[in-house]
């Protein structure tokens, strides 16, 4: 049975989704890392519509997801001089006309004119001094069809907090919904020197308060010293695991890499990738990752370089943190580096093995061990961090990550949305490949770096069929 995501509102209607002025240190690192234009994190959801939605309604409606979710109306603002935590304030000049555009393809055009236009719209920066979204509504497609370019910062949300803010935001009928909550635009943030310092001042309290905490801890420890020195060896030996690049060298066919972004989707039977995933003693997700590296395999030997059985490569996959006490919204998760066995020619053999993997990759004590980095490197000058991010991902070969999507029929201003294709990424590596579950479709997006996969359609063609074998075991 599927979950509604949807987050739950306070009093006056708003969503309790990415409520928090203070950036985590990971989405802080994100954030500043982005002054290598290889390593900006910008997101893009196209979701296909069965016809164009009424502009009126959907200004209106994009105003009122700006009052329910008011981190849509928020900017991230940098501390005086660069000091301490950026910070997340209400823009008070924020402009509905900026973020929401529309534009109707030429006539003629088809789903491929879309996806190109989609990759222009991803390629071009976010404007740092406004909120870190923008809307596309998309007209002239076949048989009177459109889309919605919706382009948002991964500084902003997760998947999984993506997911939750577009159940809260989408409506369940074509007609107008005239009884829903109408909460007030928010209020502007108190922003200045005086202001950023009480900020940090409050913010390092938070952080000496923790390591207080956990030198409390320490002092219990020591009642039972023999445990803490083997608890203590253990986590530090997981976080040397988590911390470290796999040992996987990368792809030779896969070496080069550039800003240049391009799109290629493809749709798969939710109910049949569980069967196979089943069939592999594993599940959905772990037939996906097989799947991908599957297409891999068939890559790397048409571009000349056939892959022995036994080869792996350096695969990224973001795994949830989530629990029920962190609100909706925001970036809980920890990449887990893995060397993925993309040599292996039998599907059920790479379900089983991926699965197995992903699960030692779960269990690491030390997972969320990042987020003890993270808070250090996001105060280190800007052009040792980007040198820091782009060592880290450089070597990555692909990223991995599988979200699920919205139970149900869901509409845009009148318009039934008919697909979802979320489009993450490229941070340093060679293709960011993303599946979201939209009704009884997985939406497979897959976001490939111009330069390091040259043969795009044919990569596609191995996309299909790397999913075909997949497939073939349910």
């Amino acid at each position: 049975m599927s979950v509604d995501p949807t987050p739950p509102r306070a009093p006056d209607g708003r969503l309790l989704w990415a409520r928090s002025p203070e950036l985590t240190g990971f989405e802080a690192l994100m954030w500043r890392v982005e002054a290598d234009p290889r390593m900006r994190s910008t997101v893009l959801v196209v979701e296909t519509l069965d016809r164009e939605p009424d502009w009126d309604r959907m200004v209106a409606a994009t105003d009122w997801a700006s009052r329910v979710a008011p981190r849509l109306r928020e900017r991230i603002v940098t501390p005086f001089l660069g000091a301490g935590t950026p910070y997340w304030a209400v823009d008070p000049h924020f402009d509905l006309h900026y973020h929401l555009r529309r534009l109707r393809l030429p006539d003629g055009a088809g789903t491929a004119d879309l996806f190109t236009l989609a990759e222009q719209v991803a390629m071009t920066p976010l404007d740092p001094a406004r909120p870190l979204w923008e809307a596309t509504v998309v007209a002239g497609l076949p048989d009177g069809g459109a889309a919605l370019l919706f382009k948002l910062s991964h500084v902003l949300s997760d998947g999984l907090g993506l997911t939750q803010l577009l159940a809260g935001l989408h409506s369940r009928t074509r007609e107008p919904t005239p009884d829903k909550p109408q909460p007030p635009a928010p209020s502007p943030t108190p922003t200045g020197p005086v202001d950023d310092v009480v900020r940090q001042l409050r913010a390092d309290l938070g952080l000496l308060g923790g390591a207080a905490r956990g030198v409390l801890g320490a002092a219990g420890a020591l009642l039972r010293p023999d445990r803490a020195v083997r608890d203590a060896a253990a986590y530090v030996a997981s976080a040397v695991r988590v911390l470290s690049p796999p040992p996987a060298p990368p792809l030779p066919v896969l070496a080069d890499r550039s800003p240049s972004w391009r799109f290629r989707t493809l749709d798969v039977p939710f109910d049949r990738l569980r069967a196979a995933g089943k069939a592999g003693d594993g599940s959905v997700n772990s037939a996906f990752v097989a799947a991908l590296l599957g297409a891999f395999r068939r890559y790397s030997a048409r571009c000349g370089d056939p892959l022995p059985s036994d080869r792996l490569m350096p695969v990224t996959m973001p795994i949830s943190v989530r629990d029920a006490a962190d609100e909706a919204g925001g970036n809980r998760f920890a990449p887990a580096r893995l060397s993925a066995p993309v040599g292996l020619p039998d599907p059920a053999a790479r379900i089983a093995d991926v699965h197995r993997r992903v699960r030692a990759a779960r269990d690491e004590p030390a997972l969320e061990s990042v987020e003890l980095v993270t808070p250090v490197l996001a105060r280190v000058p800007g052009a040792l961090i980007t040198r820091f991010g782009g060592a880290t991902t450089g070597g990555n070969d692909l990223q991995a990550s599988s979200v699920p999507g919205l139970p149900g029929e869901h509409f845009l201003a009148g318009a039934r949305i008919g697909r979802a294709y979320p489009f993450a990424p490229l941070p340093g590596c060679a293709a960011m490949i993303a599946m979201i579950t939209h009704g009884d479709v997985c939406c497979v997006a897959a976001n490939l770096d111009a330069a390091a996969v040259t043969d795009l359609d044919g990569f596609a063609r191995d996309l299909a069929d790397g999913f075909g074998e997949v497939l073939d075991l349910a």
